[in-house]
């Protein structure tokens, strides 16, 4: 008898099992290869815009050109220091809150001496308008300091000096090279980084793409301006919210899919 219940027991437990394991592998995902396949269809039908010929970059630039043939950066200075000190201050705003501020500032303090002399505390009375003036003034006397320390008071006039300045990036040097000292450089600030990746001249994921990018393509004679046609460009023209499209001198050249003419 007892062998004949081990036998239904087992033949029971068979039997129960079956489904679970039917059930289990029904219950299995399959792999999402449609999906998958779907996806890369859609990545395949992204056409990235046609690059920018040297004719038409010479023909975008010649037409700034003669519309602004002596375009001016529109920061506030009376030295290569000033502009220095209102470069680093426009970081994070704009360049009329920093005028705003700093006409009175560079009336007393237009020297590394001078400023140390007028002192941090004083520094930060006058810049208080600017956002993160804080850490600005700071900076400002920081600066100062190692001008007088390092460099005789005077403004470098290599990258990588301006650069080593507390508050001083790449940005700030390319500004102070090109506006200071006439060097052809591109400073890429929000402005020229949308412009170059919207038209599709420069795109680039980082400004130092879009500056490389702009330095490869823009022909040597225009490169003493360019940066200040482009900001200009930027901030009155290709605004980051309703772009002015239907009065861009180079609408008909601009690759940007969602232009308006």
């Amino acid at each position: 008898m007892a062998k004949i219940i081990r036998s239904q027991r087992a033949s029971t437990s068979s039997v129960r099992s079956a489904p679970k394991k039917k059930a289990a592998k029904a219950a299995t995902p399959q792999p999402k290869r449609a999906a998958k396949k779907v996806a890369t269809k859609a990545a395949k039908k992204v056409v990235k815009p046609k690059p920018w010929t040297a004719e038409e970059v010479y023909e975008a630039f010649d037409r700034f050109r003669k519309a602004n043939p002596e375009p001016k950066g529109e920061l506030e200075h009376l030295n290569p220091y000033t502009l220095l000190v209102a470069v680093v201050l426009s970081a994070q705003a704009t360049d009329a809150g920093v005028n705003k501020a700093t006409r009175a500032l560079f009336a007393i303090a237009d020297t590394p001496e001078k400023m140390l002399e007028l002192g941090e505390d004083k520094v930060r009375d006058y810049i208080k308008t600017i956002g993160l003036y804080r850490n600005k003034a700071r900076n400002v006397i920081a600066l100062s300091e190692k001008l007088i320390a390092e460099f005789g008071g005077e403004v470098p006039r290599t990258r990588a000096e301006i650069e080593s300045l507390p508050g001083a990036g790449r940005k700030t040097a390319n500004v102070v090279l090109n506006m200071a000292f006439g060097e052809r450089t591109m400073a890429v600030d929000t402005h020229v980084f949308r412009v170059g990746n919207r038209t599709g001249l420069a795109p680039g994921k980082t400004p130092l793409e879009v500056e490389l990018g702009l330095e490869k393509v823009i022909p040597t004679e225009f490169m003493l301006h360019a940066h200040h046609w482009l900001i200009l460009h930027g901030r009155y023209t290709c605004l980051a919210r309703g772009p002015r499209c239907d009065v861009c001198l180079i609408n008909d050249l601009c690759r940007w899919p969602e232009k308006t003419v």
